[in-house]
């Protein structure tokens, strides 16, 4: 991806806003782990949507539909990008323990911006703003996945401005970021594609590896090597790789446990190319046979996949993605004697089937069950099958981009079929 497309990310977000609003975007950085050891940095995924820039500490101070004096002009209808990034200075004793920092030159390269200044200048900038009168309202991403998570830079920022200019008006940003991220561009299916091509020698790997007695991290350490092989630095997420019984975790990361011959391996992966990810689930026996119970459920799912991919299309409302995936289940569940009304279909169908995918596996997109598909969306089509008396657990996910006149499958290139797993366990 190259600078024009977060240029544009960032134009279609300053159009969103009132001429009088600024909008902050913190990069980041990592938390403490232990005593002196810290996690590994993950630029927060808003501010790479809209730079592009991989560097902790830095931030974005844009400005809503204003003329500016310090934007390129790049935008349409000559409107110019009133906007500044800031990022950390060079500091070689730092740069010594840590690695180099990104230069002015280089973020103004990737991210398109022209005003590119240091920490130590946006208090300055910052308070000259909302004291001049020009401007009314406050922009941040204000998001917590739960109530308990400390407060990051932009609570504390917020707590600052309420405090020292109270006729400022705090909103957040997040449902406009989230409306923008809903519908990718070309260059994001591009990626996407990339990583799915990452994703299907991962799960190749673990395919090929499993045998009866293997070990789940083993299979962990083969998915792992095999991605880093191809030219993934991490996962998507933490992997979920289990056998057996483990399987009833839907979202398990223990990997202690062994597969003993006749149990099922699921996994539950993604890559991670150009910052886009991929979500594919894949289960398999570990002695590379279907058994009958194994076959009978997993042709279930890979049917009703199939039937979902014939029948996705723009208009379709987001939520009969879900409900039709758990109807055309229920009907072959049926049929093979599972259920016997439709009561039964949660005893073996414990999660929705579709989530958007994007720069999150979760992807932040502005979306309601009513919100009908469009072009450019991109989710999954994930069935899930859990069936504890059998002692068989799965999934079958893919990656489904909504198309102009359908939908295309980027994971089909992945072994999905019982046919396809069997000939690549062989």
């Amino acid at each position: 991806m190259d600078s024009k497309f977060f240029a544009a990310n960032r134009q279609a977000l300053y159009a969103r806003l009132e001429e009088d609003a600024i909008a902050i975007v913190f990069s980041g950085n990592a938390p403490r782990k232990s005593a002196d050891e810290y996690y590994y940095y993950f630029a927060d995924r808003n501010f790479m949507y809209l730079t592009g820039v991989d560097q902790c500490d830095a931030t974005l101070m844009g400005f809503g539909r204003d003329s500016g004096n310090n934007g390129d002009n790049n935008s349409k209808n000559d409107t110019k990008l009133n906007e500044t990034l800031f990022i950390p200075p060079a500091d070689p004793m730092w740069e010594r323990w840590n690695g180099e920092r990104i230069k002015a030159d280089t973020a103004g390269d990737v991210s398109g911006i022209k005003s590119i200044q240091y920490p130590q200048d946006f208090d300055r900038q910052f308070n000259q703003a909302l004291g001049s009168g020009k401007y009314a309202t406050l922009y941040l991403p204000l998001f917590k996945y739960t109530a308990k998570e400390p407060d990051g830079p932009e609570y504390t920022l917020a707590k600052y401005v309420k405090d020292r200019y109270p006729h400022i008006v705090i909103k957040d940003l997040m449902p406009h970021i989230k409306a923008l991220r809903l519908i990718k561009k070309p260059c994001e299916i591009d990626a996407m594609r990339k990583a799915e091509s990452i994703t299907k020698e991962g799960i190749i790997a673990m395919m090929r590896a499993a045998k009866p007695g293997i070990s789940e991290l083993e299979l962990r350490a083969e998915f792992f090597y095999a991605i880093m092989k191809h030219g993934a630095a991490t996962p998507a997420a933490p992997p979920i790789i289990s056998a057996g019984a483990n399987n009833f975790c839907i979202h398990y990361h223990d990997h202690k446990g062994i597969a003993y011959d006749g149990d099922f391996i699921l996994n539950d992966v993604g890559v991670p190319y150009n910052n886009i990810v991929t979500d594919v689930s894949r289960g398999w026996p570990v002695n590379g046979r279907f058994s009958d119970r194994q076959r009978l459920l997993y042709q279930c799912a890979y049917e009703t996949s199939n039937h979902m991919f014939g029948i996705i299309k723009p208009g379709m409302p987001m939520k009969d993605v879900d409900g039709i995936i758990r109807q055309v289940n229920f009907e072959h569940m049926k049929a093979m004697g599972l259920c016997k009304s439709w009561e039964d279909i949660g005893t073996y169908m414990w999660h929705g089937g579709a989530h958007h995918v994007g720069f999150d596996v979760h992807d932040m997109v502005a979306i309601t069950p009513d919100t009908p598909l469009a072009a450019g969306m991109v989710f999954c089509v994930d069935i899930g099958i859990y069936v504890e008396d059998w002692g068989i657990g799965f999934r079958l996910e893919d990656n489904c981009l909504v198309t102009e006149a359908g939908c295309e499958n980027l994971s089909k290139d992945i072994p999905r079929s019982i046919d396809e797993i069997e000939a690549v366990m062989m």
